[in-house]
C-alpha cells in the first residue's frame, strides 16, 4: 500500500474526529482549528476526489435541505482500507520522530 500524503492523513483524521459528520466545510473548520491554517475548498475536495478514488473514503449523500437550495449535502466516511493507510502513516511518522528525538534533539 503506498504512504498516502500528509494532507491526505490530515483529512482523513478530520473525518474521523467528526464522526458523522464530516462534510466540506466542517473538514476545513476543523482543519483550521488544528493547523491555524484557512484551506481553500479546493485543497480539500481534490484530496477527498483521491481518497474516494482510492476507496479511503466513501461518500454519503444526505437528504436536500432548503438550506442548501434543495441541494444533498455530501457527508465523508473512512473505510476499512483508509483505516490502514492512516495506521501505515502514523507509524512511519511514529519511527521517524523517534529517530530525530534520539539525534537531532537529544543533542540540543
Amino acid at each position: 500500500m503506498p504512504l498516502i500524503t500528509r494532507t491526505e492523513e490530515i483529512i482523513l483524521t478530520a473525518i474521523i474526529i467528526l464522526k458523522g459528520n464530516a462534510y466540506g466545510i466542517t473538514i476545513r473548520d476543523y482543519i483550521k482549528k488544528v493547523t491555524g491554517e484557512e484551506w481553500s475548498f479546493a485543497n480539500i475536495y481534490d484530496p477527498l476526489n483521491k481518497l474516494t478514488q482510492k476507496e479511503y473514503v466513501r461518500k454519503i449523500e444526505g437528504e436536500p435541505t432548503p438550506e442548501r437550495g434543495g441541494r444533498r449535502k455530501i457527508l465523508y466516511e473512512i473505510t476499512k482500507d483508509g483505516m490502514l493507510a492512516l495506521k501505515e502513516i502514523q507509524e512511519v511518522n511514529k519511527t521517524i520522530l523517534f529517530d530525530l528525538q534520539n539525534t537531532a534533539f537529544g543533542k540540543l
